[in-house]
């Protein structure tokens, strides 16, 4: 064989590949200049990462992710930076180019429209430095973990608008199913004949003394209007199943959102607890800052845990709340069938004391398989879509007859739903 090929050998078929000395020393060639490149390229070792904090965002609104790359070396940085978001975090723009120069630093902005809420996590930051010629380069992954918190999108804000007017309407004309004179002090007046006698109030008696003599001043009453609301979501593995393009347990937090940003503005405390085996998330009106955010926060962090749902702590979880009677709502999945062992047994403990409201989400999807009957798969899709119905239609009775308020709707409506039954309730004085 001539000086002018080298022959290859690959693998055990015995092949041999007869390649040009040229092509050969064309390699080494490139592959000489490649190594230049790489030692003339500046280290994305020798550089600092600094995260800027970020606020928290709503599910679909846009924000942006802020890291300053410092170049801690003498030569000027060339390359790619890629930032390490995952997917659901809607990253327009996670690899950039970059030239920095020797110690200075710049600054790079990620597009972010986040698609899902909770803690979205980028761990790295992936720097890629090459050459003068841009052949070959060095490349390191740094570990400079950034977190973005994404607050429920709150769809349903729309609605409280008109809600809190309904609200302003029935003050003053709020027809009260209580006893007696009330228990909220509204105003003083002058004592007329029948007055009972244990509602002078001998302070402001004294301070009102003319020269015809002292004029005796009662204390007016008004019933509570401002009551407890407690909100109970269901994270267990029912709120996990999805109706339409979205789980269950987004529509529970929709309407957790919605009804506890309106009793707030209504004057009521709101408290909301998350639970499956055991409490994952709470939230209270009395806690500092504004209601709304201190909600959305809690709710954010709520995912669905694929076990069953403990109904049972229910009552120690609200008597430890309060002792008071107040309005107890139940976010889950009433055509469940755990709700019949789960949640019936418990109920009679919350109804002597407390008015209970069960909210639910409707599947539209079994009302169209119910009407479709074409084909023999359809008819038995049809058949077991109809009896789910009846079986929701059942325990929807059954609730219903042990004096529980319930709420079914689709999961675009279920949030208004709820609102409408929290004002009916407060408007006829059940609370």
């Amino acid at each position: 064989m001539t000086l002018r090929y080298f022959w290859v050998a690959l693998g055990m078929s015995g092949l041999v590949v007869l390649v040009p000395a040229w092509l050969w020393l064309w390699l080494v060639v490139l592959a000489a200049v490649a190594l230049v490149d790489i030692l003339a390229c500046a280290s994305p070792r020798k550089v600092r990462l600094t995260r800027q904090p970020t606020k928290s965002t709503r599910t679909g609104e846009r924000t942006t992710a802020v890291t300053r790359v410092e170049n801690l070396g003498a030569r000027t940085l060339r390359g790619w930076v890629k930032d390490g978001w995952q997917p659901t975090a809607g990253a327009r723009n996670v690899v950039q180019w970059a030239q920095i120069r020797g110690h200075r630093s710049t600054e790079l902005q990620v597009r972010l429209e986040p698609q899902r809420r909770g803690e979205l996590i980028s761990e790295h930051v992936t720097i890629r430095s090459l050459g003068p010629l841009g052949l070959a380069g060095r490349q390191v992954t740094h570990r400079v973990p950034q977190t973005l918190q994404v607050l429920p999108e709150f769809a349903s804000r729309k609605h409280l608008p008109s809600r809190l007017r309904r609200l302003r309407e029935l003050d003053g004309a709020t027809a009260v199913q209580l006893r007696g004179a009330g228990t909220e002090f509204d105003s003083l007046r002058d004592y007329v004949r029948g007055d009972d006698v244990r509602s002078i109030d001998w302070r402001a008696t004294a301070r009102r003394q003319d020269a015809a003599g002292q004029h005796l001043v009662v204390r007016t009453w008004r019933p509570e209007r401002d009551r407890r609301v407690i909100l109970c979501l269901d994270a267990s593995r029912t709120s996990a199943g999805r109706i339409g393009d979205e789980p269950r347990l987004d529509a529970g937090v929709e309407s957790s959102l919605l009804l506890g940003a309106l009793a707030a503005h209504a004057g009521d405390r709101v408290d909301f607890l998350a639970f499956a085996r055991e409490v994952t998330a709470r939230a209270s009106s009395s806690e500092r800052g504004i209601f709304l955010n201190v909600l959305s926060m809690a709710a954010s962090k709520v995912e669905p845990a694929l076990v069953e749902a403990d109904f049972a702590q229910l009552p120690g979880q609200i008597t430890a709340i309060t002792t008071h009677k107040s309005l107890v709502v139940i976010l889950t999945a009433a055509d469940s069938p755990s709700l019949q062992e789960g949640l019936l047994p418990v109920l009679p403990a919350l109804t002597a004391k407390h008015r209970v409201v069960v909210a639910s989400v409707s599947n539209p999807e079994l009302i169209q398989r119910a009407a479709t009957r074409e084909t023999v798969s359809e008819v038995y899709a049809a058949a077991a879509a109809e009896r789910a119905m009846i079986e929701a239609e059942a325990v929807a009775s059954e609730l219903q007859a042990m004096g529980v308020e319930v709420v079914q709707a689709e999961p675009e409506a279920l949030p208004a739903a709820l609102a409408d039954c929290y004002i009916r309730l407060k408007a006829t004085g059940k609370l």
